[in-house]
């Protein structure tokens, strides 16, 4: 295979060099991939590029950029397609090898958020986990906090400590925990979860952010690059509370994205049915059902969580409210919240255009009924005036 591909790359490809980008991971081993089929090309070390294992990433090494991209070879234009594609900037999650491998780091870990369901009830949940046996739950209701609910594990596991914070809108965040406990818990919580969410869409809209554990004068923050440094000199469960509840916001307005995302994409038929022909293929009801799933989003947005406002908690904490506020702020938050209040407003244009299309069409019909009945009453009274 080998030979055939290196035998034919001039006369099939038409380049002495082609055009390979490296944009992430997936690309890398693709960089792997061409250098095992095509060789390694010696132009790499003249332009002193990253050396990645066996092969070498660049931007270009191409003199025929043209004639390779009318190339028909399926491989080469599956090359050029994955260069073209935008990248989509996601945070890194934290992989196997950080977190589950056996060489563990004694002061770093991670903290991960899930959103699970639309609610919690936190107060089952309590006796579920006292019957459970493995974890104590602590409320934090003396502290004005009747929505949260934190569960620290009974058995030591390393030198950190696990714990686990419980938001009633649906939202969990595990600090120290590995991925086999965390699968159990959240297991767990499913049989006091109203509104569970579907499991996919929970470990594709998860957060992960890294925690350094530090010593000395040093105070608790996180970095610009999301790294969460914890002072464990001091107490820390109101430290890991404010960034548990930034996180927590983060996982249930991920959801929330998600689901208008997949609002819009249901009417995207109707915008191009308006376009072609300029008919509405629903009814009444559809159209009524359509806004009420759009109040609903805004309600949860704007009035039911505190994504537009720092919480009151933190009004007489000011050691606590810069956490949380940087928190917020890396996470992007309150423009993401923006963002969906334009896609919301949007949305409410389009369907009230359409509910307003519908209503006069109702109007017309309505129109044309009582004209068809007034036409009826005055043929029967022409009719009994002639008899």
């Amino acid at each position: 295979m080998r030979n055939f591909i290196m035998n034919g790359k001039n006369k099939i490809f038409g380049l002495n060099r082609a055009i390979f980008q490296t944009i992430n991971v997936r690309q890398r081993k693709e960089a792997l991939t061409w250098n095992k089929h095509f060789g390694q090309p010696t132009v790499m070390q003249k332009l002193r590029l990253p050396y990645l294992g066996n092969c070498y990433c660049k931007n270009y090494f191409s003199t025929s950029a043209t004639s390779f991209q009318n190339t028909s070879n399926p491989f080469l234009q599956q090359i050029v397609e994955s260069s073209k594609k935008r990248t989509i900037r996601k945070r890194i999650k934290p992989t196997e090898t950080q977190e589950d491998t056996g060489q563990e780091n004694k002061n770093k870990y991670n903290v991960l958020a899930y959103a699970t369901a639309v609610e919690y009830d936190l107060e089952k949940l309590v006796n579920g986990f006292k019957k459970q046996g493995l974890y104590c739950p602590t409320s934090m209701k003396e502290e004005n906090l009747e929505d949260v609910l934190h569960v620290s594990a009974r058995y030591q596991v390393g030198r950190d400590p696990r714990e686990i914070y419980l938001f009633r809108e649906g939202a969990v965040v595990f600090w120290n925990f590995r991925e086999l406990e965390r699968e159990n818990v959240l297991t767990f919580l499913k049989s006091f979860e109203e509104g569970s969410y579907d499991s996919e869409l929970v470990l594709e809209e998860s957060e992960a952010l890294t925690v350094i554990e530090i010593n000395g004068g040093t105070k608790t923050r996180m970095t610009n690059s999301g790294v969460i440094y914890l002072n464990t000199e001091d107490p820390a469960d109101f430290e890991k509370y404010a960034f548990s509840n930034a996180i927590a916001q983060s996982v249930k307005l991920a959801i929330w994205e998600s689901s208008l995302s997949s609002f819009i994409g249901k009417i995207e038929d109707i915008t191009e049915d308006l376009k072609s022909s300029g008919k509405i293929s629903l009814s009444r009801q559809d159209v009524l059902r359509k806004q009420g799933e759009l109040f609903a989003l805004r309600h949860s947005i704007n009035l039911s969580s505190d994504l537009l406002d720092t919480p009151d908690f933190y009004w007489d904490r000011e050691n606590l409210e810069p956490l949380y506020r940087s928190t917020y702020n890396y996470l992007n938050i309150s423009k993401r919240t923006k963002v969906m209040n334009e896609k919301l407003s949007h949305c409410f244009d389009l369907i009230e255009l359409i509910s307003d299309k519908l209503t006069d069409k109702h109007h017309i019909r309505l129109e044309w009924m009582i004209i068809v009945l007034i036409m009826i009453e005055v043929l029967f009274e022409i009719l009994h005036f002639i008899h």
